[in-house]
């Protein structure tokens, strides 16, 4: 999986930028502001067809334009391919691949592996349980199609469940055959989606392990608890007896959209008794295990994005990362730092080809 080239019109503040890059590792350096972590935006952009940063693709247009156009071209299996995403003002983004428009933008998701590690993923650990569903939804997406297009499904229905809800109090009049049909769907599903999320984390077990231990020395246990109800045998009783409950608060009370997931170390939640070198290492750890699922599901390295990596870490784990990519662990890199002496005198030391573009005020110079 190499991305060759990528071409930006218009997004966020890079008016025009036109990319080649070196197959293995690729730094953007400059200071705060300039557009690095812009550039890697684009790229998780062209993978999951939305940006890494902002919730509203209005948000991604240059100021005082009214669209924006990203052009990546990548080698895929050793074959070309061509993805543009577009949006306009006032209509829904566009998805090309190879020329040819995409009925749906969630079909995209999956053809472009992408493991992105960023300042705030800790986050996903300190944050809400909403913020640990979409990752590991977005996890699972990548890898099983079928399971995004149940996960919308799935949302469609809620959605549906809920409005109902809010109709039965405002007008006083229910239908009770037609919520039992939104629940049964809302029951299915929770037990297809709650399966697979158990079957993921089941398989990250050993790989969260063996990269915290190698990231950060510790010997400690490290693991992810998934917390739900879907899984019960009685989750359809379960489901029905909370009806009380849903018509009082209209809302639904139960399903995989209540589920958690519980970072812990030696037993105990992280975010309580974990130190911030190891917050740090546990989610590195998940994303390389990440990496590693990707790999092995779709037989090539995803695309690694590291985006201010070096300002977070400190020496001992920035070595630890490093010395896996001089073995060769990861495939095509691009990151992004501040300081170019620093990211010069920690990639030049590597046995790797290594660009470097000095980014400034949306403008990149090689």
């Amino acid at each position: 999986m190499l991305l060759e080239s990528i071409d930006l019109i218009q997004f966020k503040n890079h008016l025009k930028t036109s990319l080649k890059f070196s197959p293995e590792l690729n730094c953007f350096v400059g200071l705060n502001g300039s557009g690095k972590t812009n550039i890697l935006d684009a790229i998780h952009y062209l993978s999951l067809t939305k940006s890494a940063v902002q919730s509203s693709d209005t948000l991604n247009v240059s100021h005082g334009t009214d669209f924006f156009s990203i052009i990546g071209k990548f080698r895929v299996e050793k074959k070309a391919l061509e993805v543009r995403c577009s949006f306009e003002a006032g209509k829904k983004k566009q998805i090309f691949v190879n020329g040819s428009p995409l009925p749906k933008t969630s079909d995209h998701v999956g053809t472009i592996p992408l493991v992105m590690i960023a300042p705030d993923d800790t986050e996903l650990i300190k944050g809400g349980s909403e913020g640990r569903r979409k990752f590991f939804d977005g996890m699972i997406s990548q890898l099983d199609h079928g399971y995004l297009d149940q996960l919308i499904r799935y949302h469609h229905y809620l959605k549906q469940r809920n409005a109902l809800l809010k109709q039965f109090a405002e007008t006083g009049r229910r239908d009770i055959n037609l919520l039992g049909s939104y629940d049964q769907e809302l029951i299915r599903l929770s037990g297809i989606l709650g399966k697979r999320r158990k079957e993921l984390l089941d398989e990250v077990a050993p790989l969260l392990q063996f990269y915290y231990e190698k990231i950060s020395s510790g010997q400690e246990e490290v693991k992810v608890v998934y917390e739900t109800e879907a899984l019960r045998e009685d989750f359809g009783t379960y489901f029905s007896s909370l009806r009380p409950k849903d018509l009082a608060t209209k809302n639904s009370n139960a399903g995989i959209h209540k589920d958690d997931f519980d970072f812990q170390i030696g037993g105990h939640p992280i975010r309580k008794i974990g130190s911030q070198g190891q917050q740090k290492s546990l989610i590195i750890a998940l994303k390389l295990a990440q990496f590693q699922l990707f790999e092995k599901a779709k037989g090539e390295k995803p695309l690694l994005l590291l985006d201010d990596i070096f300002d977070k870490l400190d020496d001992e784990r920035i070595a630890k990362l490093m010395d896996l990519v001089s073995q060769g662990t990861f495939g095509q890199i691009f990151l992004t730092d501040a300081r170019p002496e620093r990211s010069m005198g920690i990639l030049g030391d590597l046995n790797a080809e290594v660009f470097f573009f000095e980014v400034e005020k949306g403008v990149v110079k090689k």
